[in-house]
C-alpha cells in the first residue's frame, strides 16, 4: 500500500510539472523548445534518422551556448537535426512557442480551441493557426488494430452531423446529401471510435463495427433497419432501444453513453467551430475523440501524451485533402 501511495504522489508531482513548464514555453523560443525536447525524449534525445543516442547539442563556439536554431548533430550519420524534425510541426516555420500554446489549448478545452482563437492569442495569421490546429488534430489520431479493438459492452450509434431530430422516425435513414453521416462506436468506460461514412446502410455501418469491435463484444444499438442481424456476428449479442416509442434504456441496454459523445461532437462543432468542411471532419474527429478517450487524465498529462505522438507523423498539404 505504501508503494501505491508513492507512485501517486510521483505521478501528480510530475503532472504538476508540465502545467508549471507550460506558461513559461507558451511565452519563451528556448522554454518552449526545452519543453518539447523533454516531452518528446525525456531526457534521452535520440537521432530522429538513424536511430542513435550518441547526439549532442551544437553550440556557438565564441559563447559556449546553444545555436539559435536549436539543433542537435548525431555521431552516427553525422547528420544534424531538432526537435521539429520527424513531427507534425517539421519545415514548419511557426516558433514553437505557439506550438506549446497551441497544443495546450487544444488538449484541455473541453469543446476544443478555434483557429481564430489561436491567431488572437498567438498575432498569427488565420492561415497559420488553422494550420497548426489541423496537425495538432492529426497527431492526435489513433491507429485502431486487432490490438485494441473496442470489447465488452459497445454501444453504437451514426448522427448527420448538422443536426438530427431528437426522435428518431422511421425515416431517419433517408439519405441527408448535405450533410456528412458520422458513425461512433463507443467502449463503456473506454474508449471511442468516430468516423465520417459515406452512407447509414447496413453494409457500411456493420463493416466499421467489425473492423473495430472485438467478436467477444455486445453491441447495444437503436432500432435503425441496419443494424439487424449482429447477434449472429457477436458472442455478446446484439440488443436494441426503440427510441420511436419512447424507450431509452432497458436495464442496461442503452445508447446514452455514444449519444453523449455525440452531444459534445456537437457542442464543439457548433459552438466553437461553427462550420467544418466533409474534407477536415476526420480530423475535428480525431480531436473529440483524443480528449474523451484521455478525459480521466489531467490537463499536463493530456497534453503531454498529444504533443508525444506527434512524433512520427507527418501532413503535406495535399495529404490534409485528400
Amino acid at each position: 500500500m505504501a508503494n501505491r501511495t508513492i507512485k501517486v504522489q510521483n505521478q501528480s508531482t510530475k503532472n504538476d510539472a508540465v502545467i508549471t513548464e507550460l506558461p513559461a514555453a507558451c511565452a519563451d523560443e528556448r522554454a518552449a523548445v526545452e519543453f518539447m525536447e523533454k516531452q518528446r525524449w525525456g531526457g534521452f534525445p535520440a537521432c530522429p534518422h538513424c536511430g542513435d543516442i550518441d547526439v549532442y547539442q551544437m553550440k556557438n563556439l565564441n559563447t559556449g551556448q546553444r545555436q539559435a536554431n536549436y539543433r542537435w548533430r548525431c555521431h552516427g550519420c553525422k547528420q544534424q537535426f531538432s526537435v521539429r524534425v520527424g513531427t507534425v510541426f517539421e519545415d514548419s516555420r511557426i516558433p514553437l512557442r505557439h506550438w506549446c500554446y497551441a497544443f495546450w489549448r487544444a488538449s484541455t478545452s473541453k469543446k476544443g480551441v478555434s483557429a481564430l482563437e489561436i491567431k488572437r492569442q498567438t498575432s498569427l495569421s488565420y492561415k497559420s493557426a488553422l494550420f497548426m490546429l489541423h496537425r495538432i488534430q492529426f497527431a492526435m489520431q489513433d491507429v485502431h488494430t486487432t490490438m485494441n479493438k473496442l470489447s465488452g459492452d459497445v454501444e453504437v450509434d451514426e448522427v448527420y452531423i448538422g443536426g438530427k431530430p431528437r426522435f428518431k422516425l422511421f425515416g431517419k435513414s433517408a439519405p441527408r446529401k448535405d450533410k456528412p453521416a458520422v458513425v461512433a462506436l463507443v467502449e463503456r468506460g473506454g474508449c471511442v471510435h468516430a468516423q465520417p461514412v459515406a452512407n447509414v446502410t447496413g453494409k457500411t455501418l456493420k463493416d466499421v463495427i467489425r473492423k473495430n469491435v472485438e467478436i467477444s463484444a455486445r453491441i447495444l444499438t437503436d432500432e435503425l433497419q441496419a443494424y439487424s442481424g449482429l447477434e449472429k456476428e457477436f458472442a455478446g449479442g446484439h440488443e436494441t432501444v426503440c427510441h420511436p416509442r419512447g424507450e431509452y434504456a432497458r436495464g442496461d441496454v442503452t445508447t446514452n453513453t455514444v449519444e453523449g459523445f455525440f452531444s459534445i461532437v456537437r457542442r464543439g462543432l457548433d459552438g466553437i467551430y461553427h462550420s467544418v468542411s466533409k474534407e477536415y471532419l476526420p480530423l475535428y474527429l480525431n480531436e473529440f475523440s483524443f480528449r474523451y478517450d484521455f478525459r480521466n487524465l489531467d490537463d499536463g498529462e493530456r497534453t503531454r501524451l498529444a504533443i508525444r505522438r506527434a512524433n512520427g507523423k507527418r501532413l503535406t498539404y495535399k495529404e490534409q485533402i485528400e
